[in-house]
């Protein structure tokens, strides 16, 4: 996986690109838990809370930044299952798929755990 995560993503971008992929990161989550609390109000059917519930489980790997290709990559399939099964008025769904698909492409930025597990290692050679 290490080695897949460094030719998808050369660098992990860090400074304010690393802070916007943060926020990216935390609205995306944020925005998965808040619609999945309100569906489950709202629903009783085991039919509709499975891809809810794979939503808010990649949300939460989205959230830490961990196997952001992965999960982002998840979190857009599962909303637009949502989206096609459900019907209606569904622009919010079709946002979080365009979230999730932006993040799978983009990657996770320097403040995540795939930059600290994936990430290029800086060796230094000081000299004797």
């Amino acid at each position: 996986m290490e080695a897949i995560l460094q030719r998808l993503f050369s660098t992990f971008a860090n400074g304010w690109p690393g802070v916007g992929l943060l926020l990216l990161r935390l609205a995306t989550a944020g925005a998965l838990f808040y619609c999945t609390i309100g569906q489950l109000k709202t629903t009783y059917q085991l039919v509709s809370i499975v891809p809810q519930a794979i939503g808010v489980g990649a949300g939460i790997f989205l959230l830490v930044g961990l196997w952001t290709p992965v999960t982002g990559t998840v979190v857009a399939a599962a909303e637009l299952w949502i989206m096609l099964s459900r019907g209606g008025e569904s622009w919010i769904l079709l946002l979080l798929a365009a979230l999730g698909a932006s993040l799978a492409m983009i990657g996770p930025g320097a403040w995540s755990i795939d930059a600290r597990l994936f990430g290029r290692r800086h060796i230094d050679v000081s000299l004797r």
